[in-house]
């Protein structure tokens, strides 16, 4: 559908006269019931602005660029573009996808480990001047492929060293080979780029190395004539108000000391999941339970039935919408559907997909009260899989994802620049019937 101006892609739901994202998503449960009881997922672009006022707000000095690797949803694209945010592309496919939308090349950062051929000539083909370099090989690569890239190193940091087992980037002691191999080779160096996972304990300890480490690369380069202009502090922002200020209170700081106003320098930051993580919820149904006799290490006082656990099995799970468990990442307990009977209180529990794989295992463990096969699970804050993990690794059919947005935060968007006619032509607002 991409691409028929007269055809909208997405049809947006707008709530009005008090009507929440509950009720759209008690609604769709409603329809489901007759149906076959598919797992649908609920955007809502209000939280996109809200994320985006917020981090105006508290961090104003940074430029948010976008991780499109985070959720490359079409929808989310375009509305963030529209917002005015730059992109981070990992590969020729997003850049594609951003370029589709309207931004401009100057506003795309080709990043990513170990880049293939193609994507740098892709790159060098759209005019994507500025490229990450983590290393020798990458920087032969780009000087033959794309020479006028603007390059912004990567600079490892103990904090992202500590958090993977393969760290990629260069350290302080090797940059000056780095930049003098740069200088050889005619290719221009522009900024640095380091990552602080949000994982780190010690922001403040994290942040002062990373950012002594990158003033040095910037006085290298400039020694040897690169004007030296961009630096990107990544990502490592959790969604959370009080984590982005945590993060505002030690950085700060360090900016007026290292990199003031006055320097010229432009600093970027990669909010990926701070915009989209609570933008999308996931309903999903009980199509399975079965009873086991087991008892935990520590059960939360007030638990019936101590030696009972519920095993319930989902139409969804780590090979669908829940993959990034796979990676390591944990799940957060679902809230059950309002319609769910809990007068007999909570039980140990665990989720599962529906592959009866012992990997498909989806929460370990969680208090529930006792479910029934075709009751309902939503998931929140499932913006960070990216809808096209949606889709099913079985080959089920891409789960449908309805949009939405309440009246107040729409015009608000548009107060912000978001408008139907002009950035989002793809989008056509429907009102919401309960």
């Amino acid at each position: 559908m991409k691409g028929l101006a007269d055809k909208p892609s997405y049809i947006i739901e707008l709530l009005e006269g008090g009507v929440t994202l509950e009720d759209v998503i008690d609604g769709r449960i409603c329809e489901q019931a007759l149906v076959e009881k598919s797992a649908f997922v609920v955007g809502d672009l209000g939280a996109l602005m809200r994320q985006h006022v917020c981090w105006q707000s508290v961090v104003p000095q940074l430029q948010p660029y976008y991780p499109v690797k985070c959720n490359s949803s079409p929808v989310v694209i375009e509305v963030l573009a529209s917002l005015g945010l730059g992109f981070i592309c990992a590969n020729k496919t997003e850049v594609s996808l951003v370029l589709e939308h309207g931004v401009p090349p100057e506003n795309i950062i080709l990043s990513g480990v170990c880049k293939q051929l193609a994507h740098i000539k892709h790159a060098a083909k759209n005019n994507i001047q500025h490229l990450v370099c983590e290393n020798e090989a990458e920087l032969s690569k780009i000087s033959r492929l794309h020479p006028s890239a603007k390059l912004l190193l990567q600079l490892t940091t103990k904090a992202h060293a500590a958090e993977t087992s393969m760290a990629f980037g260069f350290s302080l002691k090797s940059c000056r080979h780095l930049l003098e191999a740069a200088k050889e080779l005619g290719v221009q160096v522009v900024g640095v780029t380091f990552h602080i996972p949000s994982s780190c304990q010690d922001l403040q300890q994290a942040y002062t190395h990373a950012l002594s480490d990158a003033r040095c690369v910037f006085d290298m380069g400039v020694d040897l004539g690169f004007n030296m202009n961009i630096l990107d502090i990544g990502g490592g922002f959790t969604g959370s108000e009080f984590q982005l200020k945590q993060v505002e209170s030690a950085v700060r700081p360090l900016l007026d000391a290292y990199f003031p106003p006055l320097s010229g320098v432009q600093v970027l930051a990669q909010p990926g999941s701070f915009y989209v993580a609570s933008a999308f919820s996931l309903a999903v149904n009980v199509i399975g339970k079965k009873v086991v006799a087991r008892h935990w290490d520590s059960i939360a006082q007030g638990v019936n039935n101590e030696d009972t656990e519920f095993l319930y099995y989902m139409n969804e799970g780590v090979y669908g919408p829940f993959s990034y468990k796979l990676l390591g990442n944990s799940i957060a307990a679902p809230s059950v559907h309002k319609h769910v009977r809990c007068a007999d209180g909570v039980y140990p529990s665990s989720l599962w997909g529906p592959s009866l794989d012992q990997l498909d295992q989806v929460v370990e463990r969680c208090l529930l009260p006792e479910l029934s096969v075709g009751d309902w699970l939503c998931f929140s804050n499932m913006g960070v899989c990216g809808l096209e993990e949606f889709t099913c690794l079985s080959g089920s059919p891409q789960l449908p994802v309805y949009y939405t947005v309440s009246t107040c935060d729409w015009y608000e968007m548009q107060e912000a620049g978001v408008a139907l006619d002009g950035a989002m032509k793809n989008f056509s607002m429907v009102q919401y019937s309960a």
